[in-house]
């Protein structure tokens, strides 16, 4: 049976064929399926993401059980645990190695706004976002690999309604708010 999404983007042929009408909504779905991600364990909230991967919870049916060790050859950086300014170079340089397009999701409560350590210590980044675009926060110290699961779906469910155009700007937009610059500086590079 066809999902009633499915059908507005189909067209029949003579002869019983159907065609696709819309190539994003093809390319979206194959990516939304097949998410490859790269993991930035800093802290606890790394044991969740460990335990997320297990068969307990299943990433496979998901599409997601390919952990890859390498940012060129994944989509997806899962940033878990206490982001340092230290550090924070480091993951904006593996952000940028991946290649596009490229999603983030930002774990627990260190990784979204400082968490419990920001206010006692100078060395603490407050928030993730403030050096890359975050697409999906799972709120929680740390979140259950349930929270971290539903997360993933969250973001699928954004890939499947994005388009490509509309993608770029928004991106290019948070890069440059995260580097300290207007818009319309990075639209002129």
């Amino acid at each position: 049976m066809i999902d009633d999404e499915v059908l507005p983007r189909m067209e029949k042929w003579p002869g019983g064929g159907l065609v696709v009408a819309a190539a994003d909504w093809v390319f979206n779905q194959a990516r939304a399926n097949s998410l490859w991600p790269v993991t930035f364990g800093l802290a606890c909230c790394a044991i969740e993401m460990m335990a997320t991967g297990q068969p307990k919870y299943d990433l496979s049916r998901f599409g997601m059980e390919v952990f890859r060790a390498s940012p060129r050859q994944a989509d997806l950086l899962i940033v878990a645990g206490t982001v340092t300014h230290k550090i924070a170079p480091l993951v904006r340089r593996v952000y940028e190695q991946m290649p596009e397009p490229k999603y983030v999701l930002a774990m627990g409560s260190c990784a979204l706004s400082g968490g419990l350590y920001y206010y006692d210590s100078y060395s603490v980044l407050k928030g993730i976002d403030q050096i890359i675009p975050v697409d999906v926060y799972v709120p929680g110290c740390p979140p259950r690999p349930e929270s971290l699961l539903h997360g993933l779906m969250q973001l699928q469910e954004m890939i499947r309604h994005e388009s490509f155009g509309e993608r770029g700007a928004r991106r290019r937009a948070q890069l440059a708010e995260a580097d300290g610059q207007a818009p319309a500086e990075v639209e002129e590079r």
